[in-house]
This record gives structure tokens, C-alpha cells and sequence, in this order.
């Protein structure tokens, strides 16, 4: 990963639980933990019963893309893996700092 995927990553740990992350990454945890079994969660992360911490550090890029300038990239996708899911953690870049955290699928 290169540092503007560690940095987004880092936001998308730091948002969760907070007013700011609410229909971003803690609404994906939520989501995850009543929709999903314990037998897929061991199958996903190898853990029957993950904490929100544990599915978050489980997160993995799945894409990475620019927008106008195709040499640049601006937004960074982070689900879980094994493709159990199609919900996305999707971070938008404007420059170099985080313009945007938000879950979609």
C-alpha cells in the first residue's frame, strides 16, 4: 500500500464510532455484524465473533482510482476479504488531504 492508502486506512480506523464516521465505517462494521454468520466471519478473519477493531484491521484495498487525471489517484476502496461482501469503504482524496469517508455498494 502506498502512503495515501496507510493514510486512508488510518482515517477510516479513526472515524469509527464518531458523529463524523457514522454512515461511513460505522455503519459498514454494523451492517457486517448483523448481517454476516460467525461461521463467515471465521471463514472472512479467521475469528467466530470479531470486535469492530478486528473487522476494521481485516480491511483490505480492493481498488484504487483518479478521477480527472488519470495518472492521479484520488479515491481508495476498502472491504473485506474473500469477496463476502459487495459494501465498500470508499475514501476521496481532494489534493492530499481526505475530502470524504463513506460506505457504499
Amino acid at each position: 500500500m502506498n502512503n495515501f492508502a496507510e493514510k486512508a486506512l488510518a482515517r477510516v480506523k479513526a472515524l469509527y464510532g464518531t458523529p463524523e464516521g457514522e454512515f461511513g465505517p460505522t455503519l459498514f462494521v454494523a451492517h457486517h455484524l448483523e448481517e454476516l454468520d460467525v461461521e463467515a466471519w471465521e471463514k472472512t478473519i479467521g475469528i467466530r465473533n470479531p470486535e469492530p477493531s478486528q473487522i476494521l484491521d481485516s480491511l483490505v484495498l480492493v481498488a484504487s482510482w483518479g478521477s480527472e487525471d488519470e495518472e492521479k489517484v484520488d479515491t481508495y476502496d476498502f472491504s473485506l476479504p474473500n469477496d463476502i461482501t459487495d459494501y465498500l469503504i470508499s475514501v476521496r482524496f481532494d489534493g492530499d488531504q481526505i475530502a470524504e469517508v463513506s460506505m457504499e455498494s
